[in-house]
């Protein structure tokens, strides 16, 4: 697992198949300037100058909830478990893996 791969939402990024078709290098990267348009989640970081969601103590606020409830993208909390674990630990082997199916309209 690439490090870097690792939204600041919690998704990990190396699964998602528009990464490789629009050249996607991830959203700590680009600093929330995604392909598909700005990211209010990675914006709010960037802003409060967190590597993730997880250092936050706010974590799940409004906008990062409905990434986790949205219809096409929820993940039934695999996100903000891994996003919890990784500010405990900053340890790749404490996130879950998942594949997430990303479709941007």
């Amino acid at each position: 697992m690439k490090k870097e791969l690792i939204g600041i939402c919690g998704v990990y990024c190396g699964f998602c198949e528009w990464k490789e078709k629009t050249n996607c290098q991830g959203c700590q990267k680009s600093k929330g300037d995604m392909f598909w348009g700005e990211c209010k989640v990675a914006m709010c970081c960037n802003d409060k100058e967190y590597l993730h969601c997880g250092f936050c103590p706010e974590i799940p606020c409004v906008e990062l909830q409905q990434a986790f409830d949205h219809p096409e993208h929820g993940d039934d909390g695999e996100r903000l478990a891994n996003l919890k674990n990784w500010s405990k630990n900053d340890e790749l082997n404490s996130f879950a893996y998942y594949n997430l199916k990303l479709s941007f309209k």
